[in-house]
């Protein structure tokens, strides 16, 4: 029987940007965080502290709205581009509302994808990809502590479902709000969800 990982990985969402709090999609669009954001960043850290988390590693987006979420946090982390958000291609900084209305149908990322634009975009497959390499690279350290990661929305709900390994388009039944933790560890040898979104 494998060993049961002492360490727990947990994922924290960057705090507000004007794009998330409108409802936009925010890719590779390298937004700031409001002054929202940034309280949101801070008051993160405390809830990390409060979960007992004392990170063996911290790896982030290079995106500054996930670097200075960490900063604000507290977290001294390194860098790992794999954890940036999913490329939407034709679909960046524009609404789901706005994607129906032009596509006539119920549109969602994780069934129907991406199209092409400024940048190529990336199936929910590719994202999932970059996880498994964030992963691999992140195992070996839960056994001498909890790993952190600091990232977004999509592709930190990807990464769960890589975790639990699942279907990535089960990442549609999860939600992780602005600056809030998902939680995730081992049931003996299984994977598995401790806590989400708190």
């Amino acid at each position: 029987m494998p060993a049961t990982r002492s360490g727990r990985l947990v994922l924290l969402r960057h705090g507000e940007t004007e794009w998330s709090r409108d409802g936009l999609h925010t890719g590779l669009t390298d937004l700031p965080l409001t002054d929202h954001g940034r309280a949101q960043a801070a008051e993160a850290g405390e809830r990390l502290r409060a979960h007992g988390v004392e990170p063996a590693l911290v790896l982030c987006s290079d995106l500054r709205r996930a670097a200075d979420t960490a900063k604000l946090a507290g977290l001294r982390a390194q860098t790992d581009v794999d954890l940036r958000e999913w490329d939407y291609g034709g679909y960046e900084g524009r609404s789901t509302a706005e994607i129906r209305e032009e596509t006539g149908t119920a549109w969602d990322v994780f069934r129907d994808g991406v199209v092409p634009g400024p940048t190529p975009g990336e199936t929910v497959e590719e994202v999932a990809a970059r996880a498994s390499r964030v992963l691999r690279r992140v195992t070996p350290t839960l056994a001498d502590g909890d790993v952190v990661l600091v990232g977004h929305g999509h592709t930190s709900r990807v990464l769960a479902t890589v975790w639990l390994r699942t279907t990535p388009r089960l990442a549609a039944g999860l939600t992780l709000d602005a600056a809030h933790l998902a939680v995730l560890g081992h049931h003996r040898e299984d994977p598995c969800i401790i806590s989400w979104n708190c």
